[in-house]
């Protein structure tokens, strides 16, 4: 397994495992409707949008093992003035979970933030009802600093904790376990 910047081509196989994370495990939070549904044409468009179009501050890495993208993750750098750069996405094949992918997705990031913005700390938000992520983050050192409610794609509103590493904590983050 290597973690590599994404590439146009990417698109595809970043949005059919974006999907795939979402119906495994955000049934309850998201409407079934959605999940059911038009997930996966949406997060190909959502996808197809990123990679072609960037934002300025947007850094999306691949973790691939044997040709087939096993993960990503999408960062967007000095995203919020109090928090620093979103961590926007992190999904792992839910098959590989466990097995030290997301963990170097995450310290990927930390290192591209501190290296584009080293004044400032990483965040993102974790739906409540996600407590196995919340562990993961708590175990790499992610504070959670208080929740707020997100309209997902396909309706509705769900509750969502904010998971933080301020900025000084970023440094030991990015360093390799």
């Amino acid at each position: 397994m290597f973690i590599r910047e994404a590439a146009t081509a990417d698109a595809p196989g970043i949005a059919a495992l974006h999907a795939e994370s979402w119906s495994a495990f955000y049934r309850g939070a998201f409407a079934d409707e959605y999940l059911n549904g038009p997930v996966v044409d949406d997060r190909t468009k959502v996808w197809q949008g990123r990679v072609s179009d960037p934002a300025p501050n947007q850094h999306v890495i691949v973790a691939e093992d044997g040709g087939t993208i096993v993960g990503f993750a999408c960062a967007y750098g000095a995203d919020d003035e109090q928090w620093g750069t979103l961590l926007d996405n992190l999904h792992v094949r839910a098959s590989l979970q466990g097995g030290g992918i997301g963990e170097g997705l995450v310290r990927e990031i930390a290192r591209w933030s501190l290296e584009t913005q080293p004044e400032i700390g990483l965040y993102l938000g974790v739906l409540e009802q996600n407590t196995r992520a919340q562990r993961f983050y708590k175990r790499l050192g992610a504070e959670d600093v208080g929740g707020f409610t997100y309209s997902p794609p396909g309706g509705g509103e769900v509750r969502v904790r904010r998971y933080a590493w301020r900025k000084g904590q970023i440094k030991e983050l990015a360093k390799t376990p």
